[in-house]
């Protein structure tokens, strides 16, 4: 099972930013190709462990943006973009985020209390990006069925689980060691 993207993976290559180990992949950057065969990949692996019915799925900006497209082609559910731009709509909600190697805000918009909602994203790595954005889903009183990164690296995954108290769902679980990605 999903044997395109740990082929790809393991020949992902690595780049370093600060102390902070990146490994650059199709799903977390969109290069060097993306294949729409590991999209598909992607796509049914993450529709057979999410719950049905929902009324939207999450995605952040910018790498989820192609998981939540080939998901919602997938499930007919439709998406809303985390997006790094303010737009000052009614009801727009401000979420600060802190990663590894970058820090800034993102802006929610297009969800109403009550909605019953995924978040997918492609890496969960230290976490600090899905915690602000689940956090904030919280407080937007939505209904979270399902989280789901489709590559866990390091501790984020623990890290959101306990500051939110949700269940996040990985694909696959990669570490980094000697310059090369590693399935664990």
């Amino acid at each position: 099972m999903l044997k395109k993207l740990k082929q790809t993976l393991i020949k992902s290559p690595i780049v370093k930013k600060g102390d902070y180990n990146y490994f650059v992949h199709p799903i977390t950057d969109g290069i060097p190709l993306t294949e729409p065969e590991l999209l598909e990949e992607v796509a049914e692996a993450t529709s057979n462990m999410i719950t049905l019915p929902l009324d939207k799925i999450v995605c952040v900006e910018a790498m989820g943006i192609h998981l939540a497209t080939a998901l919602s082609i997938k499930t007919r559910v439709p998406f809303v973009v985390v997006r790094k731009r303010r737009y000052n709509l009614d009801g727009e909600v401000a979420v600060h985020q802190t990663t590894g190697y970058s820090e800034g805000e993102l802006y929610i918009n297009g969800l109403t209390k009550g909605d019953r909602v995924m978040l997918i994203d492609d890496v969960v790595s230290t976490g600090g990006t899905m915690t602000g954005v689940l956090k904030a889903l919280q407080n937007m009183e939505l209904e979270i069925l399902d989280v789901v990164a489709v590559i866990e690296k390091g501790n984020g995954k623990a890290k959101v689980e306990a500051e939110t108290g949700l269940k996040v769902k990985t694909l696959v679980k990669v570490d980094v060691q000697d310059g090369r990605v590693l399935i664990v």
